[in-house]
């Protein structure tokens, strides 16, 4: 089978849900931006192009949020979803930072099932591919006014998804920015909010410009700290066994894949140690050996090794994955195994959808 790709090609249906702020509590508006509303209309609907005013406060004020999870069928022809539950807290996270009503985690979970049960045909079977799931909220108001909005709109829509870098798996270049940055202290970057990854935007135009995969990030605040790629989290591996990743400062998405593979560290018997970490000891570590292995996460690309690290003028190569003994490569290998269903879901993170 063909590659779908990534993002690239649409199902037939999509589910639609408004939340309406009741009338009468505009002054409820400063204190409790999200409160006197109501979820109402849950539909499912064809995918398609969306009736919006060209005032709708989203347009205006990027008040928006979204998520991102993938639904996989397994061998019985039965199709399963990870940790959605972590998903919906994660929403209603980023709902609270961006001022919109949060979603009951039923209605969220009930959304997927509708959709991948109505488009269960469209989820591949092909190997390392899924139908991804965007579930995302926007404010729909016809509105110019700063201030939270009254009309939301809930959305899910879903795609069917290849390798998301495409192809055989193999490491990644980064390039280091040290002059833009996609979220700072007391932001967004803890939200999982389109901001976010626009700002990181200009960075990858960079990095691309310099034969780059990728772009990390830093935090100049703490020593130029290591924070994450433009839509990954950052994992080292060191030589006496400990997993280390930045720790979370509020700049940092906390990404469920992160989470996951945090455990599955642990289940390994590793130090998992979630502290700042800089360019400078990466660097040191990969000299003297000390670190082992470096690699990004997240629900997208799943695992991907991280090789050539370019910094400005500089630039060095972490060490080579070994897929014998690669830490990365067997969690990446154990995570697929229980999406698919063909691993023990010891910590019960699937989700039956269909």
């Amino acid at each position: 089978m063909v590659s779908p790709g990534f993002g690239q090609h649409f199902t037939d249906h999509m589910v639609s849900i408004d939340w309406t702020r009741a009338s009468g509590d505009a002054a409820a508006v400063s204190s409790a931006p999200h409160s006197g509303g109501e979820w109402h209309d849950a539909r499912l609907e064809p995918f398609g192009p969306l009736s919006l005013s060209p005032a709708a406060a989203v347009f205006h004020y990027a008040q928006e949020i979204f998520e991102g999870l993938k639904a996989y069928r397994h061998d019985d022809g039965s199709v399963w979803t990870f940790r959605p539950q972590a998903n919906a807290a994660r929403l209603n996270r980023s709902a609270r930072r961006l001022a919109l009503p949060e979603l009951p985690e039923e209605v969220f979970l009930e959304a997927l099932r509708l959709l991948v049960a109505t488009d269960q045909s469209w989820v591949p079977e092909g190997d390392g591919q899924s139908l991804y799931l965007r579930p995302f909220m926007i404010a729909t108001e016809e509105f110019l006014g700063v201030r939270p909005a009254n009309e939301i709109g809930f959305k899910v829509i879903a795609s069917p998804a290849g390798n998301y870098f495409g192809g055989e798996l193999k490491p990644v270049s980064i390039w280091v920015s040290r002059e833009l940055a996609r979220a700072g202290h007391g932001g967004t970057g803890a939200a999982k909010f389109g901001g976010n990854y626009a700002a990181s935007l200009a960075a990858q135009l960079e990095a691309s410009a310099h034969g780059c995969d990728q772009v990390l990030f830093l935090d100049p605040v703490r020593d130029n700290a290591v924070e994450e790629l433009g839509g990954m989290n950052v994992f080292f591996v060191f030589a006496d066994g400990s997993l280390v990743t930045p720790e979370l400062t509020g700049t940092i998405l906390e990404g469920v894949t992160r989470s996951s593979v945090l455990q599955l560290g642990r289940d390994r018997g590793m130090n998992v140690v979630e502290r700042t970490i800089t360019v400078e000891e990466w660097r040191a570590g990969v000299a003297s050996g000390e670190i082992t292995e470096v690699f990004a996460c997240g629900t997208a690309a799943v695992i991907t090794p991280i090789g050539t690290l370019v910094d400005g003028e500089d630039s060095f190569t972490s060490p080579a994955v070994d897929p014998a003994t690669s830490v990365a490569l067997d969690i990446r290998r154990e995570l697929l195994d229980l999406q698919t269903g063909h691993g023990d879901d010891r910590h019960g993170w699937l989700y039956r959808l269909v």
